[in-house]
């Protein structure tokens, strides 16, 4: 593999405040994978703003209460829609 340098020459990104909603996205995300009461694989998580909505199917009522505690548990998440579903 070649590395070349950067030959970007212009006016830089406008920087975006932290958090960044595909950050918050991933931070959640990842939580959910690892937590072992809570079956994650038909979640998906999605954000706007600060605001995390959690969709999809999950085993009970009591996983999708715990999936909203560990998403509203991630740094700079202010809110967590649960349109959760469970059979």
């Amino acid at each position: 593999m070649v590395f070349k340098e950067g030959t970007f020459k212009g006016t830089p990104p406008e920087h975006i405040e932290p958090p960044h909603p595909a950050w918050l996205e991933a931070q959640v995300a990842d939580a959910l994978s690892v937590a072992g009461d809570v079956d994650a694989s038909d979640v998906t998580v999605t954000c706007k703003g600060r605001r995390i909505i959690l969709s999809g199917s999950v085993t009970s009522p009591a996983e999708a209460e715990r999936a909203v505690d560990i998403a509203a548990s991630i740094k700079d998440v202010d809110e967590v829609d649960n349109r959760l579903a469970w059979p």
